[in-house]
C-alpha cells in the first residue's frame, strides 16, 4: 500500500539559514535580533520587483474601470495576506466590496485555523476561478514557493477564461513564471526557521500587496494630496475622521467643513470639491461625475 504523496519543494524558502544554525542554543534577546535583522532584508526584496508591481498597478486600473475586478488566490499565511489586504479597502478607500476578491485554500475555516492539506487541492482553486474569475478580471496568485497546487489551478483555469494573470512568489525562478501575464518574483531567501514562510516571505507578500491596492486607489482618484476621500463613514471615529480631512484638505473651520458634508449628504468628496472651488454641491458632484471622480480635475472644471 502506498503511502501519501511526497513532494520535496526546492524553492529558496526551503533553504536552511546558515545565520540560523545554533538558533535553538541562543539567549532569548539573540533569537530575537536575528529575526529582526533578517525583517530588515524584506523591503530591499521588495523595491527590487517594483518595477513589476507598477505594471500590476495598470492591469488592475485598467480592469476596474472596465468593470471587472481583481482577485486574489492563496493558500495558508499566503492567502490570509491576500484576505486581509482586500477586506481593508471599502472602508479605508470606500471601494465596492466586489472590486477586490479574496479566494482562500480551504475557505472561510482555513483564515482561522490551518487546513493543511487545501492548497494540494488543485481541482478546488481551478473550480474557484471558473466559478468566479471573469474575462478580463486580473487574477493574483499568492504562492510563497511559487508552486502551491491550489493557486497554479485558480491561475490556469483564469488564464483559460481570458482573465490576466499574475504571480507574486517567493522565489525568482518559479518555474510557474512562464505561465502567467505578469511575474513578482521576491527574493527573501531562506528563513530564520527553515521553510517558514510565515516570517519574511509573507511580509515581503504583504508589503507588495499594501502598495499595490493603495497605489490603485490612489490612480482611481480615492485619494487627495494624502488624505483619503472616499471612507465609508461606517462608525462614530471614521465620521470624525470625515471632519477632520476636510478641514486639513481646505483650511476651513469645523463648522464650515460639517455644513458642506450635510449638504454633500455625508459625501466627502462632493463637501471637499464644494468648499475648495465654492460650488454648491450639485455643481461639485456633477463636476465629480464629469471627471470620472477625479478631485482635482473636478476642481479645473470649476476653475
Amino acid at each position: 500500500m502506498s503511502g501519501p504523496e511526497v513532494v520535496r519543494v526546492a524553492a529558496p524558502t526551503e533553504r536552511r539559514n546558515p545565520a540560523s544554525y545554533d538558533l535553538d542554543l541562543l539567549p532569548t534577546r539573540d533569537v530575537l535580533q536575528l529575526i529582526n535583522d533578517a525583517d530588515r532584508t524584506v523591503p530591499g526584496a521588495v523595491a527590487d520587483v517594483l518595477d513589476a508591481v507598477v505594471v500590476a498597478v495598470d492591469l488592475a486600473v485598467e480592469a476596474l474601470r472596465a468593470g471587472r475586478r481583481v482577485h486574489y488566490f492563496g493558500a495558508g499565511t499566503s492567502g490570509r495576506v491576500g484576505v486581509v489586504d482586500a477586506a481593508e479597502l471599502p472602508p479605508t478607500f470606500g471601494s465596492p466590496v466586489g472590486w477586490f476578491c479574496p479566494h482562500l485554500a480551504g475557505g472561510r475555516d482555513a483564515m482561522f485555523g490551518a487546513i493543511e492539506d487545501a492548497e494540494d487541492d488543485s481541482v478546488a482553486g481551478t473550480d474557484e476561478a471558473r466559478t468566479c474569475v471573469r474575462p478580463a478580471d486580473l487574477v493574483i496568485g499568492l504562492a510563497a514557493s511559487g508552486r502551491t497546487p491550489y493557486v497554479l489551478g485558480a491561475l490556469r483555469a483564469a488564464r483559460a477564461l481570458g482573465a490576466r494573470t499574475a504571480l507574486v512568489a517567493a522565489d525568482p525562478h518559479a518555474a510557474a513564471r512562464a505561465e502567467v501575464d505578469l511575474f513578482i518574483g521576491l527574493d527573501t531567501g531562506p528563513e530564520v526557521v527553515t521553510g517558514s514562510t510565515r516570517m519574511k516571505a509573507a511580509s515581503a507578500q504583504k508589503l507588495v500587496l499594501h502598495a499595490f491596492s493603495t497605489t490603485v486607489m490612489v490612480r482611481l482618484g480615492r485619494v487627495y494630496s494624502n488624505l483619503m476621500i472616499d471612507l465609508s463613514a461606517t462608525n462614530a471615529k471614521l465620521r470624525g475622521r470625515m471632519i477632520s480631512i476636510l478641514m486639513e484638505a481646505t483650511g476651513c473651520p469645523e463648522a464650515d467643513c460639517t455644513r458642506a458634508l450635510t449638504a454633500a449628504d455625508g459625501d466627502l468628496k462632493i463637501a471637499l470639491v464644494s468648499l475648495v472651488s465654492g460650488a454648491p454641491a450639485g455643481e461639485a458632484r456633477a463636476a465629480l461625475v464629469r471627471s470620472d471622480q477625479q478631485v482635482r480635475e473636478a476642481l479645473t472644471l470649476l476653475s
